[in-house]
């Protein structure tokens, strides 16, 4: 009876937990929905009105009317991100199982070499690329905002972490495959990119993420303003005058429904054991 007490506090106390973390963790997207639809007049009431009265849905289209660019710097950030996520996805999948089950000289070393370029911050090479970039006449293009991403650091994340998966994979499911004459090619595409979903689907849902966030290398290598990105747009709503929160907040909360959406249609893979998809 004092074991079923004791085990009832405790889940008690970690459900109030885990609550307690929601509300601060959701609280800043409320506030930011809210800013949204209130007045510009009303943002900054003390005390703070938590429910826009009234709703001032125009906002929206406000955000349109005020950066008539806003749907191009969207297409933009979600071509860019796109490309960059299906890009650093194959690359990982292929790198990290050449690196996982494949046995060639050195390896270990070359993966310890191209492993210790994600140590590098990406501030501390922002020039050098930037003047190689501008050698090759490819700044103010998306070239510099799509290869790096896939083959820097953020590829080489995604390839430490399809190795350490692929690792786990039984090496007898691998020489099966070769008893009954498949390549490595035949190998990987049938066998190993299947059990990976879970695993790719986090590093999709990771690499999106960060590709459409990314505003330190747009505002280094674009310059012209067709090219800009959503998070250097948002920009654009504070000029010498000061900031349209409201506008600026409603254009925050249109930038933040496509992460929504690939979270919503990544979380089942997202959440299922990567463990027990290799033993399947």
């Amino acid at each position: 009876m004092r074991n079923k007490r004791l085990a009832s506090i405790s889940n008690l106390t970690t459900y109030l937990l885990l609550i307690v973390i929601s509300v601060l963790v959701l609280f800043p997207f409320f506030w930011m929905v809210t800013t949204a639809l209130k007045e510009q007049t009303k943002i900054f009431m003390f005390p703070p009105q938590w429910w826009p009265q009234p709703m001032v849905w125009s906002n929206f289209a406000d955000v349109f009317k005020k950066q008539p660019d806003f749907p191009l710097y969207f297409f933009n950030s979600l071509f860019i991100a796109t490309v960059v996520t299906v890009g650093t996805c194959v690359f990982a999948a292929l790198a990290g199982y050449a690196f996982a089950k494949l046995h060639f000289k050195l390896r270990h070393i070359v993966f310890l070499i191209l492993l210790s370029g994600m140590m590098i911050p990406t501030e501390v090479t922002a020039i050098p690329m930037f003047i190689w970039f501008t050698k090759l006449q490819l700044t103010d293009t998306f070239f510099p905002l799509i290869v790096p991403p896939m083959l820097g650091a953020g590829g080489m994340f995604g390839v430490f972490l399809l190795r350490q998966f692929y690792i786990t994979v039984p090496g007898e499911l691998v020489e099966a495959a070769k008893i009954d004459g498949c390549s490595p090619w035949t190998t990987f595409w049938t066998i190993m990119l299947p059990i990976s979903g879970p695993i790719m689907a986090t590093l999709a849902i990771f690499t999106f993420l960060h590709s459409w966030d990314n505003y330190f290398d747009p505002l280094i290598f674009i310059s012209s303003n067709h090219l800009f990105t959503l998070p250097v747009g948002l920009k654009l709503f504070t000029d010498t005058a000061g900031t349209e929160w409201h506008l600026l907040m409603a254009a925050s909360v249109i930038a933040t429904v496509p992460l929504l959406v690939v979270f919503f249609l990544a979380q089942k893979r997202f959440i299922e054991s990567v463990a027990l998809t290799g033993l399947k």
